[in-house]
């Protein structure tokens, strides 16, 4: 079942590199007590995450930090090497953006966002939909039809509705 508005996002155990290499994160750590954007790409790299959602992010960081948002994530089910390097090509490091892997799709499977596309092969993947959320309940959850669009899930959609 997908998470909707007013639901506790699950627990889980994503990935980034820090300072010594690959550490591990708490989301429910993360997110406690604070006000987090989080928005799931179907893959680090791919079309329309890397020219439109990623890029999406960054133009409106500085918005969101003026309506007291303390964190934007990007989640993607990837090694937290490739979302580091992702990171790096698209600036969403310097631009203050969090990039975690959900290397075992843990968090994505929780929250009903699993997808996939054999064809063009993307195996157990995330759905494209970026939320809202206050001390880890959704307040705002917007998820796209179709993954290959970034159009309720952009940042200014986003931030328009919060």
């Amino acid at each position: 079942m997908t998470i909707s508005v007013g639901d506790r996002l699950p627990d889980a155990t994503l990935v980034h590199i820090g300072d010594t290499g690959p550490e591990q994160v708490s989301l429910h750590d993360r997110v406690k007590g604070r006000k987090v954007v989080i928005f799931g790409v179907p893959g680090a790299y791919t079309g329309t995450c890397t020219t439109a959602h990623v890029p999406s992010f960054i133009r409106t960081r500085e918005k969101f930090a003026a309506k007291g948002v303390d964190e934007i994530i990007c989640l993607a089910v990837n090694d937290p090497f490739v979302m580091k390097a992702w990171a790096e090509s698209t600036g969403a490091d310097k631009a203050g953006l969090s990039m975690l892997g959900d290397a075992e799709g843990q968090f994505t499977r929780a929250a009903g966002m699993e997808f996939s596309a054999a064809a063009v092969g993307l195996i157990g993947r995330s759905r494209r939909y970026a939320l809202y959320a206050e001390d880890g309940v959704v307040k705002v959850l917007h998820l796209e039809e179709n993954p290959g669009v970034c159009d309720i899930s952009g940042g200014e959609a986003l931030l328009a509705a919060i």
